[in-house]
């Protein structure tokens, strides 16, 4: 994980001025990944005492627009944020509880899929979510319902 100075040297690389927020949201990225907005505005105030849901959600946007933070957000989930950027890596997303876990490019390189009939389009990045159980609640439930071959619901972990 990166030290105080990595993430400021990091800030300074793409443009952007260091400032106390950029530096605890950052950070607690790197610390967490796969982290929704609101456990980032816990931990954006448990560093530096008050700070605004607005300011974390312009800090996420302006990390996000230069790369040092990757959005995702699977289908029925919040939006979450991750540090490992750059790699064109996908996730296996769990049914029963959210759980999220990185998996690296399906095949080749990235990014790894050519889609069918392209029709003129250069791919730069292929978005692949994989959706099942985690081993925790594959191994408490054997049998499956309808209701597990469905995407967990908005504001799921």
């Amino acid at each position: 994980m990166p030290d105080a100075a990595d993430l400021e040297r990091a800030l300074r690389a793409v443009g952007l001025r260091v400032t106390r927020p950029r530096l605890a949201v950052l950070d607690a990225v790197h610390a967490n990944p796969h982290v929704d907005t609101e456990a980032l505005i816990g931990a954006a105030r448990a560093r530096l005492g008050a700070v605004s849901h607005q300011a974390v959600y312009d800090v996420l946007q302006v990390l996000t627009d230069r790369g040092l933070v990757r959005r995702i957000q699977p289908q029925g989930s919040v939006a979450r944020y991750e540090a490992r950027v750059g790699d064109n890596h996908h996730h296996l997303v769990c049914r029963s509880c959210g759980a999220i876990s990185d998996v690296d490019c399906a095949t080749g390189e990235p990014p790894c899929l050519s889609p069918a009939g392209g029709e003129g389009f250069v791919v730069d990045e292929a978005e692949v979510i994989y959706w099942g159980r985690c081993r925790s609640c594959a191994a408490g439930r054997a049998t499956s319902s309808n209701a597990d071959r469905s995407p967990p619901q908005r504001g799921a972990p």
